[in-house]
């Protein structure tokens, strides 16, 4: 009898271990939250990839919705297509016509960079040895920093590598030890700007992002195609996950977290650009849209950039369906944006 009294105690003991920090995470009816701040990450490639023509995309972004935070891209590839020779024409482009209409940037740089295949190598670079690209990288990364870190109050942040700790795409090497080379450096040549780090929403707790960076950038997608499972799967996780981790972090750390992508397009089986629209809409359509804007404002969370303004506006001008450009369209006003 003895034996099984303390058997029964171990058990609810046991039991009461794993209900709190379950209870922790997951139990919470937090409110919406109302003073957001609603931004955009726009790929110049992902445009591009579906089609569009990317200037006109980024041009109805910030003179029809009116976008005031942008979350753009400097791509290693092509910005140095040939080794030594710098071509930031586009870049150059998005950060004025940004500019010219008062709207803020967070300007991602590094090999690990938004969309696929994720890290984006230049063909020359492709058959350097490691410590060669990481060299390269540090150069490509000091020569764009020097060039927009005039830009104040435009550019208001750098985001370093796009979820480095999170093994996603195709990409010749992961090193994190890189990873704090490459914020040392950014650090030295502009340390009036914050550092993004960005990680996983769902797989990541953002110790190591919180640790690397001076700002957290998490993801936040709602329905995905699982590739494992091969079906469709929604993630079982309340808004209270998001916040509860953000609040852990604000305590430890002393860092602010924001989203930098939101989920605002599918998710299916096949690249986006190669996805029918029939799949499409499974995971994403004006329904599901308004709910992960519902979700998003019940985290907590300050800040949120969507993932998907390339495929709104490919959706209004391709497919004549633009219910989502004009929904996003809600979100956006001319307030005062902070950096």
């Amino acid at each position: 009898m003895k034996t099984k009294r303390i058997l029964k105690y171990f058990w609810l003991v046991l039991g009461g271990l794993i209900l709190i920090p379950v209870g922790y995470f997951f139990v919470g009816f937090p409110s919406e939250k109302r003073d957001i701040n609603w931004g955009v990450t726009f790929s110049q490639k992902h445009a591009q990839d579906l089609g569009l023509d990317w200037k006109q995309n980024y041009l109805a972004l910030l003179d029809d919705l009116k976008v005031k935070k942008l979350r753009i891209i400097a791509y290693w590839d092509l910005i140095e297509s040939e080794k030594d020779k710098y071509n930031f024409e586009d870049l150059d482009w998005q950060v004025a016509e940004a500019q010219a209409r008062g709207a803020k940037i967070i300007l991602v740089i590094g090999i690990k960079t938004p969309r696929w295949p994720e890290c984006h190598v230049p063909n020359w670079a492709n058959n350097l040895t490691k410590s060669e690209q990481q060299e390269s990288i540090l150069k490509f990364i000091k020569e764009t920093v020097l060039r927009y870190d005039k830009k104040d109050g435009f550019i208001w942040a750098w985001q370093i590598e796009n979820e480095p700790f999170f093994g996603f795409g195709e990409c010749p090497w992961v090193d994190e030890k890189f990873l704090n080379e490459e914020v040392k450096l950014v650090k030295f040549l502009d340390y009036k700007r914050p550092i993004i780090i960005s990680d996983s929403g769902e797989m990541s707790f953002w110790f190591k992002a919180a640790k690397s960076g001076d700002i957290v950038g998490t993801t936040m997608y709602r329905k995905i195609w699982s590739k494992e499972a091969k079906l469709y799967f929604s993630y079982p996780l309340p808004p209270v996950f998001y916040s509860r981790k953000a609040q852990i972090i604000k305590k430890l750390f002393n860092k602010e977290v924001i989203c930098v992508e939101l989920q605002a397009e599918p998710w299916g089986p096949d690249l986006l650009y190669d996805l029918p629209l029939k799949e499409q809409l499974k995971t994403m359509n004006l329904k599901q849209f308004k709910k992960n804007i519902t979700f998003a404002k019940k985290t907590e969370l300050k800040e949120f950039y969507f993932w998907g303004s390339e495929w709104w506006y490919w959706m209004k001008e391709k497919q004549g369906q633009p219910e989502i450009w004009e929904e996003a369209k809600k979100l956006f006003t001319p307030l005062e944006i902070g950096g």
